[in-house]
């Protein structure tokens, strides 16, 4: 299937994102394109996978050498649904990828204009034209969303404990 502008790319992105989402991973997803065609997809598997480094760009670009036969990815896009941290920022100036275009900004981890731009840095041997914000509410409530999700189900089972030991406590004073 052929897409034609960023937004189209990016809901591809936040599709895999929310297929992460489904598994209780952080809802990140990744998509690389190569002359219009998508050519891997990927989603945040750390959790599942129990894998430092199972990100979704990491995944993607993975995918995209396997299916091209080569490391080399000098022509391919990747579109991100958050701004890539250092290590994946690492990963994809290694595979020389053309461009990248992320949705939300990371203020904690952002290596693409955030916190630092380490993919237009010209010390290194290879820099990618970035372009950020694209779908950027859609991207950031996602994760905004798992995250307040997270948050409630443990104040949630805060409060079950908290029941749960006020009630043996009534069942121990009561004999």
């Amino acid at each position: 299937m052929v897409h034609r502008s960023e937004e189209d790319y990016m809901l591809l992105a936040i599709a895999e994102a929310k297929k992460a989402e489904k598994l209780n991973e952080v809802p990140i997803g990744a998509v690389i394109i190569l002359d219009g065609e998508v050519i891997a997809t990927a989603y945040n598997l750390r959790e599942t996978e129990q894998n430092a480094i199972a990100h979704a760009e990491l995944l993607a670009i993975d995918r995209a050498c396997k299916k091209l036969g080569t490391w080399r990815l000098e022509n391919a896009e990747l579109y991100v649904t958050l701004e890539p941290c250092s290590m994946c920022s690492g990963a994809i100036i290694l595979s020389r990828i053309k461009k990248v275009v992320y949705g939300a900004p990371d203020p904690k981890g952002g290596c693409a204009g955030t916190l630092m731009n380490l993919l237009t840095d010209n010390r290194f041997n290879h820099q990618s034209n970035v372009i950020a914000g694209v779908l950027e509410e859609e991207c950031g409530h996602l994760l905004s969303h798992f995250f307040r999700s997270i948050r409630e189900k443990k104040k949630e089972e805060k409060q079950r404990k908290l029941m749960e030991k006020e009630s043996i406590n009534l069942d121990v004073t009561s004999h």
